[in-house]
């Protein structure tokens, strides 16, 4: 090996090192990044001639592969809604134009927010990709943007009302139930609120009369306002049916109170069903898991139905799975939204996008997508975000150590010149 090769060995060294101590600034400079995955400097030796005795001879040191590590990073809780953090395997898909590049990329990043169009995006304005849930459970099959702005639940009609009561056995039968003047012709009235094709409400009013020995018959009374060809002011009976309870004060028989009721304005023929408990001979039950007929004032216990009208988005919650369930005003929950998640085949070969991001190469493998969760897919944390995962101390030990290594072949560069200086004396 010549003396002027020498130079040249010191000199790749000088280089190696130089990037290397940059990929250690990186590391350092993104240390408060979230969702950064730090980087490792690989060296590789250089073989130049042949020696005396065959063998090859190195010529100093090239920077070969920079590898990101895809280590867990901290967790840190922020308790913002749209915030996720992954544990294990697995990335944000997220869509959109990054560095003026159109495309689809990969994230560790979850500080994801609402734009002005409603969708779900990332900080550099990236559209969150996820499947979408339809008010009936029904996931989509395909991926798409996250739209949560336009978050609406349809409304149900109601379709049965479920009703828990007491109803005094002392009560004295009254005179026959006239639906012109209910409220003198029946021992006890309640009401509910049950909910149209359209989401409007509609208060029915029940009206309990005994006939003796048990026996009690129930009407279901609506305004004549409230449904078609009715007259406003004058009570309309929607159901009608009977109750009747053993010596022991224990529902033994009802009968089915359904009706059909034509709302004004909505869906004609809406179905009401009315159930009152666990009657013996009606449902094979005990007769006293719901309404009952004791000694006592008459009252309600339990009153439910299963309507509800129309409902906005107010809040958003996030599963592990990343499934997101949509709380809306009128008091109903539901999933709207999952997560997708990509994983690959060899992380290592995804290649650095800036902003966080990562796009797919052919030595990753092509982006593997289902929810979180599933198919080592990791979880998500909500109201979280992922800490860089850069050890500061670690990388300031290597840093110290590149920097070692730069002077070292510092030397290797001076002493070659102070022997090509001796080789340029020897003609004086």
């Amino acid at each position: 090996m010549s003396i002027s090769s020498n130079l040249y060995t010191g000199t790749s060294g000088l280089s190696a090192h130089g990037d290397a101590i940059g990929v250690v600034g990186d590391n350092i400079a993104n240390v408060s990044t979230v969702g950064f995955k730090s980087s490792r400097a690989g060296f590789s030796d250089i073989l130049g001639g042949v020696s005396a005795n065959g063998k090859r001879v190195g010529a100093g040191v090239s920077l070969g592969q920079v590898q990101s590590r895809f280590g867990q990073g901290a967790l840190q809780q922020t308790g913002a809604p749209l915030d996720m953090a992954l544990r294990g395997d697995g990335f944000f898909v997220v869509n959109g134009a990054n560095s003026g590049v159109d495309g689809q990329y990969y994230t560790r990043d979850g500080r994801f927010s609402m734009d002005n169009e409603g969708f779900v995006v990332s900080p550099n304005g990236l559209r969150l990709q996820g499947y979408t849930i339809a008010p009936d459970g029904t996931q989509s099959t395909a991926i798409g943007d996250l739209e949560l702005g336009a978050g609406q639940n349809p409304p149900l009609p109601t379709s049965s009302v479920d009703m828990v009561m007491n109803l005094d056995a002392t009560s004295v039968p009254p005179a026959a139930f006239d639906p012109a003047d209910p409220v003198a012709t029946s021992n006890y009235a309640t009401s509910v609120t049950v909910f149209d094709s359209l989401g409007a409400e509609h208060r029915v009013d029940m009206y309990y009369r005994t006939s003796g020995g048990g026996a009690w018959e129930w009407h279901a009374m609506v305004d004549g306002a409230e449904v078609n060809g009715g007259t406003p002011g004058t009570p309309v009976e929607a159901a009608t049916g009977t109750l009747q309870f053993n010596a022991d004060g224990a529902l033994d028989v009802e009968t089915p109170g359904a009706a059909s009721i034509d709302f004004t304005g909505a869906t004609a023929g809406q179905s009401l069903a009315f159930d009152f408990g666990d009657a013996i001979t009606t449902d094979a039950g005990t007769g006293l898991a719901g309404s009952t007929q004791f000694s006592g004032s008459s009252t309600v216990s339990r009153l439910s139905q299963d309507g509800y009208g129309f409902g906005d988005l107010v809040d958003i919650s996030i599963s592990e799975d990343g499934t997101m369930e949509g709380l809306f005003n009128n008091g109903q929950r539901r999933p709207i939204a999952r997560v997708a998640l990509a994983k690959f085949t060899s992380n290592d070969g995804l290649s650095r996008a800036g902003g966080a991001l990562f796009t797919e190469t052919p030595d990753s493998g092509q982006a593997l997508i289902d929810g979180a969760a599933v198919g080592g897919r990791g979880s998500v944390s909500a109201g979280a975000l992922e800490s860089s995962n850069v050890d500061l101390a670690t990388e300031l030990v290597q840093m110290i150590a590149y920097q070692r290594a730069f002077s070292a072949n510092v030397k290797t560069v001076t002493t070659a010149d102070e022997m090509l200086a001796e080789v340029s004396s020897l003609k004086r």
